[in-house]
């Protein structure tokens, strides 16, 4: 008994009102302090020990004792003494005899018969009296009959009998209940429960995200969380009659080693949990971006080498995520064998498919394999130790013929790890497998996937390893490392294969051209392999992809490339993102770095497959025009076709198919038309576009404020363009009023006509999926411009109202080191002004207004989020037109532009 239950008793007994509300009220207010001082007690221990397991079990002692010493209580001050033939059970997860603090309490009043008016009033006495308390109580009052009739129709109430434990009253009707659910129930419906409770589990996977290395994860629905475990041992418990994982071991369903495994990973899930539940107060599940750092602190994690002590901890929370998934598939294959035989498949529906089906003709397997149940197993334990390259043929031939692996041959292929050594490595039949799984299989997504959680992949390249399980802390990337290569592998493949075609024509139609197909697939999966350590990803990527890509088979030519490919496989997306491609500089500098055609198209396909695999939501149409540009721009530089023309010439090019589209002949139509707009408007602004703006200006009445918004749903892309009468604060306002309104600036495009009027045009990313209710958002935020730009709304005041929004807090979890850095050699005629930080709302109206109050021209904005942070480059002049080059002048500029970012030029820009 804990000091915190001793109090709690003593307190309860000297109560004396004889007023039941009083009564129940008193009680409820000793049951708060008694959780507060047990739930501190647990946590003092926990960060002492760390045993979350432990933990768990001693909130749920300390709840036992509150319901014992409330029931007995009742008994005495609401039933005058009298026993009542009722007995108090605790099922579902509170059955199971573990809590985190912020667990819902489950309980079920068991009665021999119809309740009687003294049970009603005990029952509803302590329910309201927990209720009182804020605990989270759901109940259910019923007879053994009803409980074994709805048992057999709802898997859910079933569950929770199963876990049934008896706390206090009649406990005889609690045996009654056990004994009658065993003989019943568990009797004659071991199929119908592990059916319907693996269907159940699909399901939550499907809900919660179906990746298990999504970064912010549900410790207790997502897959490899707590539920999975509870989901195998509640099986377990239906078919082995087992209380206990050390039941499950005893009764061979484990190993002594498996059940280690699983005793681990059931710790390490309860304590984060319950730390979780500590620090936020309240039932929350999900390792979300805010609670992670402070989760790895109070579990002890440091910083070391490249990674952060959050990235660390992360780290070791996908590899008890994987762990869970092994010990589910180990424990499916004894199912198959000792029960559920005549269920083929079981496995698969645990741990899910990873291939489409087996072929339909017939084959013939190698020596050391056989078809088992439809699946690869292997004829005896000895196979892999006979031949070790087995250990990678077996992944070959499940890809080869559709067909998955039996969990039995994975056990082994566990059991083999230490035969994965620099022999095997460096064999060359192990890697030309290896190189035809990657490049050659119909599926190497899923493949690659599975001989990663088998362990094979990152033992066979060990680099590979390194990143296994590895999360970035950062709200970009969705996904561990690890998990990201292996889908950019994927959409690699659909790509290829047509698949994805739609999304990316462009790179659809370049597949078949490439004669560097099996350099491309490589580089795909390594290009991040050197992520978390002290040096430059790419940097280090190049050198490992040297050293590696000879043992694998590759040409020395083919190896420069996979080489080139990693140590710039940032550089298009950069490019196209965060400079202006209008720019014929930005051009020259690109093809500079790539150089031939084929690594051009190898860079685009690559840049796609790198940005679609970093999560939902990350790629879009937008994306994909800028690269397409990019692409469109750099290859006739690179072919030899790019002939040298004048600017004088271009611009009239421009302007002559800005007249034909119109059906202008009039000469003097012509000259007013063209001295309306200078030569920058007419060499950038594509023909489709001037012609829209044309019929703005035409529209509108001298001084008005008019906008005109087109919506794109391939790009994924909303314009909105403001025609205003032109003055310095003017983009400052605009990008203000968009954020007030809840857009998302990605980029705009300044220009200003000869009679002093501004056409900015502001690039938004798309929120609704319709045109209709995209273009009503659009409206919107035109309005909120409009009423800014004529004073009717007090820009600062919108700004903050919104800063402090609930959705708006991910961010805060992060640091980003501020960063200015002026670049005059990248253009020709501008100052290129790169500026990074973390991201908030207002950030780009705040440097906009900063670069207003330094009398700088903008010439084109380019803005980029990369999760929480913000990436804008500027390209400027001074007022005279030139570029910014006086070293006084330039520190000037860094220092204002550096105060926007730090927490002081926050509070003064909102």
């Amino acid at each position: 008994m804990t000091p915190a239950i001793d109090k709690f008793r003593q307190e309860l007994l000297a109560l004396t009102s004889t007023d039941r509300l009083t009564l129940r009220n008193e009680a409820s207010a000793l049951i708060r302090i008694c959780l507060a001082e047990s739930h501190a007690e647990a946590e003092a221990q926990l960060l002492k020990d760390g045993r979350g397991t432990a933990c768990a079990e001693a909130i749920s002692r300390a709840e036992d004792e509150i319901i014992k010493c409330m029931w007995a209580f009742a008994l005495d001050h609401i039933a005058a003494g009298a026993w009542l033939n009722l007995a108090v059970i605790a099922v579902g997860g509170y059955g199971r005899g573990t809590l985190a603090p912020g667990s819902d309490i489950d309980l079920l009043f068991l009665l021999p018969g119809r309740p009687s008016k003294e049970v009603n009033e005990v029952v509803e006495f302590l329910l309201y009296a927990l209720w009182d308390a804020r605990q989270k109580v759901g109940h259910a009052t019923r007879q053994v009959d009803d409980c074994l009739r709805l048992a057999k129709t709802d898997n859910t109430i079933l569950t929770s009998i199963l876990e049934a434990r008896y706390i206090c009253g009649e406990q005889k009707l609690f045996g009654e209940l056990v004994s009658r659910f065993k003989s019943e129930i568990v009797a004659t419906m071991a199929k119908k429960f592990v059916t319907e409770k693996l269907a159940e589990r699909d399901a939550r996977h499907s809900k919660s995200g179906e990746s298990r290395y999504a970064v912010e994860p549900d410790l207790k629905d997502g897959k490899g969380g707590l539920r999975d475990l509870h989901t195998l041992f509640w099986i377990a418990k239906f078919l082995f009659n087992a209380n206990s994982p050390q039941e499950l071991a005893d009764k061979s369903a484990f190993s002594i080693s498996e059940l280690h495994k699983f005793l681990k990973c059931e710790d390490f899930l309860w304590a984060v949990r319950c730390h979780l539940h500590f620090i936020s107060t309240r039932g929350e599940d999900r390792l979300s971006f805010d609670r992670q750092s402070e989760l790895a602190e109070r579990l002890h994690y440091k910083s070391h080498g490249g990674l952060q002590a959050v990235e660390r901890f992360m780290r070791h929370y996908f590899l008890i995520a994987k762990d869970v998934g092994d010990l589910t598939r180990i424990f499916c294959a004894s199912l198959e064998q000792k029960h559920l035989k005549d269920v083929p498949g079981l496995s698969r529906r645990f741990f899910g498919r990873f291939l489409p089906g087996a072929k339909t003709n017939a084959f013939n397997l190698p020596n050391g394999f056989k078809l088992e149940n439809g699946r690869i197993s292997v004829v005896d334990d000895q196979v892999f130790a006979r031949d070790p390259v087995a250990m990678l043929r077996i992944f070959k031939l499940a890809g080869d013929n559709f067909l998955e692996i039996h969990p039995d041959a994975l056990k082994l292929i566990r059991k083999s790890f230490r035969l994965i050594d620099d022999r095997l490595r460096n064999d060359k039949q192990a890697n030309a497998i290896f190189l035809s799984i990657l490049c050659d299989s119909e599926t190497p997504e899923a493949l690659l996937r599975l001989m990663n959680e088998a362990g094979v992949l990152g033992r066979f390249i060990p680099d590979f390893g390194l990143v296994v399980a590895m999360m970035q802390f950062n709200m970009y990337h969705h996904y561990t490392v690890d998990e990201h290569l292996i889908r950019a592998v994927g959409v690699l493949t659909g790509i290829e294969n047509g698949t994805l075609a739609k999304d990316h024509p462009r790179a659809a139609e370049l597949f078949p051209t490439l004669t560097g197909r099996r350099s491309l697939y490589v580089a795909t999966l390594l290009h991040d392999i050197a992520k978390g350590r002290t040096e430059d990803h790419s940097v280090a990527g190049e050198r490992i992809a040297r050293a590696l890509c000879p043992r694998l088979g590759l040409s020395a030519d083919e190896t420069d490339l996979v080489a080139w490919l990693i140590r710039w496989h940032l550089l298009m997306s950069e490019t196209s993102q965060m400079r202006d491609l209008n720019d014929f500089k930005t051009i020259l500098d690109f093809t500079k770095i790539v150089q031939t055609p084929e690594r051009l198209k190898l860079l685009l396909i690559l840049t796609v497959a790198d940005i679609r695999a970093v999560g939902p939501g990350v790629w879009n149409g937008w994306k994909g025009q800028l690269l397409r540009a990019l692409y469109v721009e750099a290859e006739p530089v690179l072919t030899g076709g790019h002939t040298s023309i004048t600017r004088k010439e271009r611009v009239g090019e421009a302007q002559g198919n800005f007249f034909a589209q119109l059906g202008i002949t009039d000469e003097s139509e012509k000259l007013r038309l063209a001295s309306r707009h200078y030569d920058a408007y007419w060499l950038n602004v594509p023909t489709e576009r001037q012609l829209r703006h044309h019929a703005l200006i035409a529209q509108a009445v001298k001084g008005d404020v008019v906008t005109d918004i087109t919506t794109d749903a391939f790009s994924g892309i909303t314009e909105i363009t403001v025609l205003a009468p032109d003055h310095p604060r003017l983009l400052a306002m605009i990008t203000g009023a968009v954020a007030s309104a809840g857009g998302n600036i990605i980029g705009a495009h300044i220009f200003t006509t000869t009679d002093g009027m501004a056409v900015d045009t502001i690039l938004l990313t798309r929120e609704f999926q319709g045109d209709e209710d995209e273009n009503r958002r659009a409206r919107r935020i035109s309005e909120v411009i409009r009423r800014v730009l004529y004073g009717q709304v007090r820009l600062r005041e919108e700004l903050a109202r919104v800063q402090h929004l609930p959705d708006r807090d991910r961010a805060r979890a992060f640091t980003v080191p501020p960063r200015v850095v002026l670049d005059n050699g990248s253009s020709n005629k501008n100052t290129i002004i790169e500026i990074s930080g973390l991201d908030r709302v207002g950030l780009l109206h705040a440097l906009t207004e900063a670069l207003f109050h330094l009398n700088l021209n903008i010439g084109s904005a380019h803005i980029t989020t990369f999760g929480e942070k913000a990436v804008d480059v500027f390209y400027v002049t001074d007022l005279t037109g030139a570029k910014i080059e006086n070293p006084t002048r330039i520190a000037q500029i860094e220092k204002a532009l550096l105060g926007v970012l730090t927490p002081t030029g926050r509070d003064r820009a909102a």
